[in-house]
């Protein structure tokens, strides 16, 4: 709890990013927007990376609609 409180806590001028134990993925992803804000190619590669993932998750929605036909509106 020290931990949490120390980093929710602190001081303006000191920025402070968590992510979740066994987060390596969000980890690498914030690492990329940090570097992407200095690097276009870095950005666009992360740009690219999201939009695979929102494409995903919409696959998804499409997939359970068609297994389980209700009257999702989305």
């Amino acid at each position: 709890m020290d931990a949490l409180l120390s980093t929710v806590q602190m001081p303006s001028g000191i920025p402070v990013a968590t992510v979740a134990l066994n987060g390596a993925t969000n980890a690498g992803i914030l690492a990329a927007k940090i570097l992407g804000s200095a690097d276009d190619e870095i950005s666009t590669k992360l740009e690219i990376y999201q939009l695979s993932l929102k494409e995903k998750v919409l696959g998804t929605i499409e997939e359970i609609k068609s297994q389980h036909p209700n009257s999702y509106d989305l």
